[in-house]
């Protein structure tokens, strides 16, 4: 990205009638929030951080996903209960359903971002060795001491509300790191 958070551009020449014209083909960069199932929190990440990259003004720049390792809810809406937190806080996770990681995410993203150590064994094992730089822990872009994030399927709303708090900061984190890139 280059100054004022404007991703840059890649520079290529094309000969038209004899004059070359530059071109500027602008960059996406591109991000795969990964968890069990993909309708907590893999869902809730992609819905904060897509509402962040927008508020950047990085729409365009930024491509934003979410998958599960396991396949047990595909095609379905994230969870109710994940959907109303989010919701609360002014973040929409319309549009998502979930999905089961695929074989070409590992070549089609830039950074594979796993809830947990769990997931992140599973996307590692998953993943060829050119492609494991890759897969990160999502709270190693938190400015907490916090590892991994929760599961709070099982939990009442305060795990909802504790997901968000921690899928916020991880969010802002990974995006400064965007900016740098």
């Amino acid at each position: 990205m280059g100054s004022g958070g404007q991703i840059q551009g890649i520079r290529s020449g094309v000969q038209i009638e004899g004059r070359v014209r530059l071109l500027y083909k602008q960059s996406m960069t591109s991000v795969l929030f990964v968890c069990m199932g993909n309708i907590c929190r893999s869902p809730t990440a992609e819905g904060v951080f897509r509402h962040f990259v927008e508020e950047a003004g990085l729409a365009d720049s930024v491509k934003i996903e979410s998958a599960g390792t396991h396949a047990y809810h595909v095609n379905e809406p994230p969870d109710r209960r994940a959907k109303a937190a989010a919701e609360r806080r002014g973040f929409s996770m319309a549009d998502i359903h979930a999905r089961r990681v695929r074989e070409d995410d590992f070549e089609r993203f830039d950074y594979i971002v796993a809830m947990d150590r769990d997931n992140f064994t599973s996307l590692e094992s998953q993943a060829d060795t050119e492609h494991e730089h890759k897969i990160r822990l999502f709270l190693d872009f938190s400015a907490g001491h916090e590892t991994e994030i929760p599961d709070p399927y099982y939990g009442g709303a305060a795990g909802f509300e504790r997901v968000l708090d921690l899928i916020e900061d991880a969010s802002r984190g990974l995006l400064e790191t965007l900016r740098k890139s």
